[in-house]
Formats: structure tokens, C-alpha cells, sequence
């Protein structure tokens, strides 16, 4: 090769690579075009953009709940008795232009006093609407102002075991801080406490203390649960959290707007046990699942249909030969819970069909609900 020749060559490779170095210098300078532009990111996933949507369309009617309750303990010396606040914290969503919000009931029920943070950081005082112990729902209201969003109730009805839902929240007091998962299971029964809450939706969507009250939302981003409780061993998240469909939230935050309290439907049976085949054996009766009817009130819906409770005979441990309840409008009623949960889904008066067994005969019983008494 020639000196000319390598001298050519030299200057062909370098041109080459100087080339190369602007235009790796110059391309370094572009924004990628598989990198998204500040502010305007664009989503991976499609499971990533519903909840992206979901999130910022929602997010502006969920709001932080801080609840004060005044608790008094014993002093010392000159001071007899101390009150002292203690602050709560939880979350909740407008369901009405009006300034009505749905939280539960364990979040506000005992507050004296209320206050609401909306997104962007807003601060208004609300009042305690009324409040349903039975169903830990409860309304508050803030007074309206423009521009306030309304979260869209969806349908509870028709979710699927498996279907994807997000949960927006205040946990810890993290304000609106958005979870996905899905539904895990339909129709669980749950003892909170005291009382027992039936038909709940099952997710494994993280639950924290401080989401209580909030949304539950389908991927369309309407509302089909209130997050009301968790199952846990330890006081946190542990992969079970509960929510109370919105369909019953829905009939319960009615009343609570128009009456200030729930009226829920009774029949009068006061109390009962659940029998099993061989139970009923034991007992003289057809072998069947069913509830005994132990005690009816006097003058109650039932009295009046002509269904009839037990006598406690000497010897015996309960009262025996009392009718037994097979099913209500169609549904069985093994248990009691099966027995509340069709009762809870009726409206106060209705007339339900009692299925029922006496002695060794099986006959119908028409039940006109009236309300449960005041006590």
C-alpha cells in the first residue's frame, strides 16, 4: 500500500468516526422516542393506564377525614377528671352535589368534631348526618362549593370473583394514596367487633387503617364498595380487606340523607337456633336444615302471619316445638346469617313468603315487614 493510499485511508476513518461522535452527541440531546415526556407520561401497561385514569378522575371526590373525640380519664390530686382529645383519622367520598359524604360509622361515630381535607389541600368543617351501627356506614355533610366533584356509584350486583379493583385512600394518614387488586371473593360474612356484616366483597387491594371509608372502584372507575374492614393478626395489611357493596351503601346513605337513621325491616322473632338433620331427628322432626324458632313477639309481624315459637318443658334445655324456617321467598335459611342476610334485603312493608315445617307438615306463612321498634 501506498503512503498516499494509507494517508487516504487514515482520513477516511477518522472523518467516520468524527461523524459518528456528533451524531452520537446530537442524538444524546433528542428526547428518546421510547422515553415519555415529563409530565406527560404514557402508560406501559394497559392495566397501568386504567388505574392512571381511574386515579385522577376519582381522586378529587375522596377525601381525608379527621375525626376529635373528646375521652375523659381520672386525674390526680386537684384535678378530679381530664378531658383530652384524641384525633382519628380516616377517608370518605362525595356522593352528592350537596356535600354529602359516605365514610363508615367506626371513623366519625363518636367525633365531636369533624374535619375534611379535599385533594390540593382544602380544609372545611362537616357534620355528622346520622350513622348506622348495623352496616358501619355513616353520612357527613360539608357545605357545598363550586367545582366540588361527585364520585359516580356504581353497581354491586354483578362483580365477578377475579375482576381488577382500585381502592383510593388515606392510609396512616398518606393522603390519597390509590392501591389495586382484585376481587378475591363474593358474599363473605364477617364478625367486626360485636355485630356480624354479611355478603361482604373480599379483595386483596391494600387496606390500611385510615382507608377505611373510602372507594372501592371497578376499572370503569365507578364505586361498588366502602373499604370497611381487614383481616388481621397484626393491626395491619396483611392480604385480606373488606368492603361493604354499594348497593347496600347506597340504600342505607339514602335513609341516613332523608331521615337522619336507617329503618331496617322486622319480623318479630325474637330468637331461634339452627337445626341439622339429625338435630331434627333428635327432636321428633323431619330431617331438614332450618332455623327453630324459639320466641316470637307479641302482636309482631309474625305473631300476626300465625307462626309460632317454642315451650320450655321441665328437662329440657331449649324450647321445643317451635316452627322451623326452611326458606324465605325461595331462599334456604340453614343458618341465622342466611336468615338476616335475605330479612336485610327486603324493604320495610313487604310481604315475604315463610317456608316452614311443624311437626311433621310443611306450610307457607305471608310476613308483612314492619320497622324495628324504638327501643
Amino acid at each position: 500500500m501506498t503512503r498516499s493510499t494509507k494517508w487516504s485511508l487514515a482520513v477516511t476513518v477518522a472523518v467516520i468516526f468524527g461523524a459518528g461522535l456528533i451524531a452520537g452527541l446530537w442524538l444524546n440531546r433528542q428526547p428518546s422516542s421510547s422515553s415519555p415526556r415529563p409530565g406527560a407520561y404514557q402508560a406501559l401497561e394497559t392495566s397501568e393506564a386504567v388505574v392512571i385514569d381511574v386515579y385522577r378522575r376519582i381522586s378529587p371526590s375522596v377525601v381525608n377525614i379527621v375525626a376529635t373525640t373528646l375521652v375523659r380519664y381520672p386525674g390526680f390530686g386537684l384535678y378530679h377528671m381530664q378531658v383530652i382529645p384524641q384525633r382519628g383519622q380516616g377517608s370518605g367520598f362525595v356522593v352528592d352535589p350537596r356535600g354529602y359524604i359516605v365514610t363508615n360509622n367506626h371513623v366519625v361515630g363518636n367525633a365531636e368534631n369533624l374535619e375534611v381535607t379535599f385533594m390540593g389541600g382544602g380544609k372545611v368543617r362537616a357534620r355528622l348526618v346520622g350513622s348506622d351501627l348495623f352496616s358501619d356506614l355513616a353520612v357527613i355533610k360539608v357545605d357545598p362549593f363550586p367545582g366540588m366533584e361527585v364520585a359516580p356509584l356504581g353497581d354491586s350486583s354483578h362483580l365477578t370473583v377475579g375482576q381488577r379493583v382500585i381502592a383510593i385512600g388515606n392510609p396512616f394518614g398518606f393522603q390519597h394514596t390509590v392501591t389495586s387488586g382484585f376481587v378475591s371473593a363474593l358474599g363473605r360474612d364477617i364478625n367486626v367487633g360485636q355485630r356480624a356484616m354479611l355478603g361482604m366483597i373480599q379483595t386483596d387491594a391494600a387496606i390500611n387503617p385510615g382507608n377505611s371509608g373510602g372507594p372501592l372502584m371497578d376499572s370503569r372507575g365507578q364505586v361498588i364498595g366502602v373499604n370497611t374492614a381487614i383481616y388481621t393478626p397484626t393491626g395491619s395489611y396483611t392480604g385480606i380487606g373488606f368492603a361493604l357493596p354499594i348497593d347496600r351503601a347506597k340504600k342505607v346513605a339514602s335513609q341516613i340523607i332523608e331521615t337522619g337513621r336507617v329503618i331496617y325491616p322486622w319480623t318479630g322473632i325474637k330468637s331461634g337456633v339452627p337445626i341439622d338433620p339429625t338435630v331434627a331427628r333428635q327432636i321428633g322432626l323431619l330431617p331438614v336444615h332450618g332455623i327453630l324458632i324459639f320466641e316470637i313477639v307479641p302482636g309482631s309481624p309474625a305473631d300476626q302471619a300465625g307462626l309460632r315459637g317454642g315451650t320450655m318443658q321441665p328437662g329440657q334445655l331449649i324450647p321445643l316445638g317451635g316452627d322451623v324456617i326452611l326458606s324465605i321467598d325461595g331462599t334456604p335459611t340453614p343458618t341465622l346469617d342466611d336468615y338476616q342476610h335475605v330479612i336485610l334485603q327486603k324493604s320495610v312493608g313487604s310481604t315475604v313468603r315463610f317456608h316452614c315445617l311443624r311437626g311433621q307438615a310443611e306450610f307457607d306463612a305471608d310476613v308483612k315487614l314492619a320497622p324495628v321498634p324504638k327501643m
